[in-house]
């Protein structure tokens, strides 16, 4: 009884793709237009019933970015996201949003043109994200790019076994 009430009120899960390059010492985030355009985002979306919360993140990549590469099993981070505005019905949507992070390796067209596929460095990234977004959530997918940044700085500083 009380994991069916916990259900009813737990937000709606989506998984993310964070693709990243590294260009020398420099990384760079691939970021995608949303549905209607107006803002940047991480490919993402539900998550799929045959397949790994990973293996759906890469799915969303290959789909909205046209990227393939090396995708971590877990996720690094979780943050909210909304979608809708409270003047529209259904109003505003909040999601969680389990955040995968992925080496590309390799580009094709995507499958989803108007997404717009773009490089950007992480401190572009942070500003891009933010753009048109209340605060709260501009600081949730800018606090993704800082765990991102920190998560990758650290795997590149630990001696390879």
């Amino acid at each position: 009884m009380a994991t069916s009430r916990f259900l009813r009120f737990a937000l709606p899960l989506q998984v993310a793709a964070v693709c990243y390059r590294r260009r020398g010492s420099f990384l760079e985030f691939l970021l995608v237009n949303t549905n209607g355009g107006g803002k940047w985002t991480f490919p993402k979306g539900a998550p799929e019933p045959n397949m790994s919360h990973s293996q759906a993140a890469e799915q969303e990549a290959l789909e909205e970015a046209g990227v393939r590469g090396h995708i971590e099993p877990r996720h690094f981070h979780l943050y909210l996201h909304s979608k809708g505005v409270f003047w529209k019905p259904p109003g505003v949507r909040e999601f969680v949003v389990k955040a995968f992070l992925m080496e590309v390796e390799q580009s094709e067209p995507s499958h989803e043109p108007e997404r717009n596929p773009t490089w950007f460095s992480p401190e572009e990234a942070r500003r891009t994200l933010a753009k048109g977004r209340e605060v709260k959530y501009a600081k949730e997918m800018q606090v993704v790019i800082d765990r991102a940044v920190e998560h990758l700085d650290a795997i590149k500083h630990v001696p390879a076994r």
